[in-house]
């Protein structure tokens, strides 16, 4: 198969540090620069990184805040609450405007203890 060099030079080169699991998980985000707190879901997510929807606006560069459930892929066997710290680096539009994409490195993840119940 031969594939032309015009083809290859319009895709983008991939920037991401780890593959992605295609995930939906509910996501609970707050925004650093203030007290707004928003619900999602994400589409697919790593260790470094995630990509997730939401009816809120989000602007691309806010820091955020979010809950979430990891799965057992990127735990090592377990489920696990985490709370992630991540920046925004591509928001989308969804095509109905019903919701907006959001692409967000993580910085930082934290374990959360098993709430008991």
């Amino acid at each position: 198969m031969v594939i032309s060099a015009s083809l290859m030079a319009d895709r983008k080169p991939e920037r991401r540090v780890r593959n992605r699991l295609p995930v939906r998980v509910p996501v609970s985000i707050k925004f650093k620069q203030g007290a707004i707190e928003a619900t999602g879901y994400t589409r697919d997510l790593s260790s470094s990184g995630v990509f997730l929807y939401t009816d809120s606006h989000i602007v691309e560069g806010s820091d955020l805040e979010m809950v979430l459930i990891l799965p057992p892929e990127l735990t090592q066997g377990e489920k696990r609450w985490v709370c992630c710290r991540a920046s925004v680096v591509r928001v989308e539009d969804s095509i109905d405007g019903s919701d907006f994409g959001v692409a967000a490195n993580i910085r930082s993840i934290d374990m959360l203890p098993e709430i008991m119940g």
